[in-house]
């Protein structure tokens, strides 16, 4: 059985509407994610280049910026309870701060190297109309290198809000569950941190405000685009 075909039938036992089934149900997902490799998706000569990819020295910041390849995402499957696709994102892309609410996600870096960084939601009993604005812990900000183990995003914990930036080209192979759902209430919006350290004026221990950051939703520019791209590896048997 091919290793994607494997990690379909792992998803659709372990994955329902609701999310995963239990904990062993994500730690059944990841095992089998974290065997997958750029060759078994149709990625190995792109993984092959990465391992000789040297940085373009700049002569022209604007050429560059203008010429630089969009973000492209592969569809693998998408159902009711789970979707399966990878991110190609070209060196120095940046796919900003971005939430994934009541989902479950795990993440594989397939090849190459990115920053992350993300960030868990703080509950707080404070009056003042916050719907737009949240105080947020860090709870990962470096880089990682493929080959590595896949991370794991709950709803509540893990970094459910985070930043990705692509130090060399990269691509990263994605399980959502429950999948983005506009009707279902799980919109992706996009964050950016707060200079102002409270957005109602109100004074908070000034100890505790150290711990966090606020975080306010946005709309990204314009030129911030993901485009669909031909999954080229093998076909699944639904």
């Amino acid at each position: 059985m091919a290793a994607i075909q494997k990690l379909y039938e792992v998803c659709k036992a372990s994955l329902s509407e609701k999310g995963p089934s239990s904990p062993e149900a994500v730690e059944n997902v990841r095992a089998v994610l974290d065997m997958i490799t750029p060759s078994d998706v149709g990625l190995e000569c792109e993984a092959q280049a990465v391992r000789v990819w040297r940085r373009p020295r700049v002569l022209n910041r604007k050429t560059v910026l203008h010429s630089s390849p969009a973000i492209r995402y592969r569809h693998i499957y998408e159902c009711k309870s789970f979707s399966i696709g990878i991110y190609c994102i070209p060196a120095s892309s940046i796919i900003p701060l971005h939430n994934h609410p009541g989902m479950t996600v795990l993440s594989k870096l397939l090849y190459g190297k990115v920053h992350v960084k993300a960030y868990d939601w703080i509950d707080i009993e404070e009056p003042g109309n916050l719907s737009k604005v949240r105080p947020a812990k860090v709870v990962r900000d470096g880089e990682i290198s493929a080959p590595c183990a896949a991370m794991v995003l709950c709803p509540t914990g893990g970094g459910n809000v985070h930043a990705l930036k692509a130090i060399t080209p990269c691509a990263i192979l994605d399980i959502l569950s429950p999948p983005y759902s506009s009707k279902d209430g799980r919109h992706c919006s996009y964050f950016r941190r707060r200079q102002k350290s409270h957005p109602t004026g109100i004074l908070w221990d000034r100890t505790r405000e150290s711990e966090f950051v606020w975080l306010e939703e946005y709309q990204p520019r314009d030129n911030f685009v993901i485009r669909r791209d031909l999954y080229t590896g093998p076909t699944l048997e639904l």
